[in-house]
Formats: C-alpha cells, sequence, structure tokens
C-alpha cells in the first residue's frame, strides 16, 4: 500500500483506474448478497468489525440490515462489534490485544452465521483473530480487504480484494461492494425487482 497523498483530481485518477478493475469484486459482492439474504431470512445473524475507517464501514452495513438498504423490508440481526464501546474497552482491559473481537465473535455467533471483516492492509491482529474464532465457530467469514495477497484474504472463507495502491481508494470501492452486496440481498428477497443487466464487454460488443 502507497503512503504518499493523490490530491484533488489525483485522488479522482486513483479511483477510477481501481474502478476499472473492480469487476471481479461486483461478482463476489452480488454473490455475498445473495447468500446473506437466504442466512438472514432463516433466523441467522450477521456480525461485522473493522478498525478505523473500516470500523465505520463495518456499522455502516449492519445498520443497513437493521434498518434497511432502500425500500421497506423485515429488520435483520446485524452486530458491529467495533462499536460495542463497553466490550471493547472491558476486553482490551482484561485480554490480549488479538480478542478485541475474536471474544465478542465467540459470544455472539452461531454456526451458520456471517461474520465479514474490512481490513485495507488485511493484516490487523485483531481482525485475523476475529477470523479464526469465526472459522472455529462454525462461522462462514467474509472479508473485504485491499490487494492480495494478504493474511485475512487466506484465512477467509472468501474475500473481496480491491486492487488499489492507496487506502482511501480501497476504502470507497469497499463501500461500493457494500452497496451491492445489499441491493444483491433485497433483490433476493424479493424487495426490488430482479432486473437483467448487460456487462459492460456485451455492451461493448453490441456498439460496435
Amino acid at each position: 500500500m502507497r503512503h504518499d497523498t493523490p490530491c484533488a483530481h489525483d485522488h479522482l485518477a486513483e479511483l477510477r483506474t481501481a474502478t476499472e478493475h473492480f469487476a471481479p469484486c461486483v461478482e463476489v459482492a452480488d454473490a455475498w448478497g445473495t447468500r446473506l439474504a437466504a442466512v438472514l431470512d432463516a433466523g441467522g445473524r450477521l456480525l461485522a468489525a473493522g478498525n478505523g475507517g473500516s470500523a465505520a464501514q463495518a456499522q455502516h452495513l449492519t445498520a443497513e440490515l437493521v434498518g434497511r438498504y432502500r425500500d421497506d423490508r423485515a429488520p435483520f440481526s446485524a452486530i458491529c462489534l467495533s462499536a460495542e464501546t463497553s466490550s471493547l474497552t472491558a476486553i482490551c482491559n482484561d485480554y490480549p490485544a488479538a480478542e478485541l473481537f475474536a471474544r465478542q465473535v465467540e459470544a455472539h455467533g452461531r454456526p451458520g452465521d456471517v461474520l465479514v471483516l474490512m481490513s485495507t492492509s488485511g493484516s490487523s491482529p485483531n481482525i485475523l483473530g476475529a477470523a479464526e474464532r469465526g472459522r472455529d465457530c462454525g462461522i462462514t467469514v467474509l472479508a473485504f480487504t485491499g490487494p492480495r495477497p494478504n493474511p485475512l484474504a487466506e484465512i477467509a472463507d472468501e474475500a473481496l480484494c480491491v486492487d488499489a495502491r492507496f487506502t482511501a481508494t480501497v476504502q470507497e470501492l469497499h463501500l461500493v461492494g457494500l452497496h451491492i452486496m445489499c441491493a444483491a440481498l433485497d433483490r433476493a428477497l424479493g424487495v426490488i425487482p430482479s432486473v437483467v443487466t448487460t456487462s459492460s464487454h456485451e455492451r461493448s460488443r453490441s456498439l460496435a
């Protein structure tokens, strides 16, 4: 991950470049939304966690599920582990840092539930600890990360890895993936109608 900072129009140029390589991530996020619909509709739960900006995105995801993404539907059980301030401070005080989310995963998760972990580096110890605990508990672990290879992508059951050079760009496209997942969930539940879309390749071919 680069440490210099693109500014103004350079920032937009980085996002545009990364978006050109984002198509495989679209397919992953769409499939995740369909799978998540089945889990939640059957009474399962989603857990989510991240650090910093990724914590905000994890909370964004759970809010979309407990509330709604666009059209009205039943609320679903979704907990953002990085928003549980009393639990976080108690765990940090009494246990190793790697237990920060892992202990909450063990407390709240059940076999068949889904754990979404967001990390631009894919190497945060507390996120890796949560992934390992989730796998141990029979929970499906889905990871939003930056470029491969990274440890989280290797531990998770599946990973959406954004090929971008800057943390901000990765986070911006994680939000796109998050919204695609929520839209797919609503589509699978019949909240919004299925729409037949045409790939950019097919569109280009039809215009030739």
